[in-house]
């Protein structure tokens, strides 16, 4: 990996933290997982979403920025270096499409705010993944929260990456399309996966492979 910095992103279920997982182990990365298990709005907002949206969108813009900020700030030196199952920009993403437009007004102020303090990733890897397979792994991992997730809703926050992508002029973008392939399970398909990502991408650039 000569990338310092890889982000890796997707829809929910997409697999996003099983591929920075491995990548990290295999070629001795500095791993930063998001932390959502603790959150105690995610599971009243699967219920409420109307009541929770702001509290949980708010509570996930501060605990991305306190981990980016903490991690990304601090070198490893015996690390090659870092890669995240996330964007710090996903919390636009997903505010844009469960918030009213008075409070998604409110909520992008305070983005800008704190956003350009955060170091932008030298490669953006983003693994598309159709909503009914999405929807199965949800379902595998068993996360009872999850499990009431409409397809409506994934078809939205996907809707929304594909939005943000296209809107990027200044980011290296590897869109993967991961439909026919298992780079958890397959050791082919995710040596596939390692080549693409090791490639040397031109910025604004968005290359969509497999």
């Amino acid at each position: 990996m000569h990338h310092n910095f890889i982000a890796i992103e997707g829809t929910i279920g997409a697999g996003k933290t099983s591929l920075a997982t491995r990548i990290a182990e295999d070629y001795n990365g500095k791993l930063i997982l998001e932390q959502f298990d603790d959150n105690p709005f995610l599971p009243k907002f699967y219920k409420e979403s109307d009541k929770y949206a702001f509290p949980l969108e708010l509570s996930f813009l501060a605990e991305r920025y306190q981990q980016l900020s903490t991690q990304l700030s601090s070198q490893d030196l015996f690390k090659n270096f870092t890669i995240s199952d996330y964007l710090f920009n996903k919390s636009l993403i997903f505010a844009q499409k469960t918030l009213s437009s008075d409070l998604f007004s409110l909520y992008a102020k305070l983005f800008s705010i704190i956003n350009s303090s955060i170091p932008k990733p030298d490669l953006l890897v983003y693994l598309y993944l159709k909503v009914d397979k999405l929807k199965a792994n949800i379902q595998i991992r068993g996360r009872s929260y999850e499990q009431s997730i409409a397809e409506d809703y994934l078809e939205a926050i996907q809707q929304g990456y594909f939005e943000f992508i296209k809107q990027q002029q200044n980011m290296r973008i590897l869109i993967l399309d991961t439909n026919n392939i298992d780079f958890v399970n397959n050791p082919e398909d995710y040596k596939k996966v390692i080549y693409y990502m090791d490639q040397d991408y031109q910025i604004g650039v968005h290359r969509r492979v497999l």
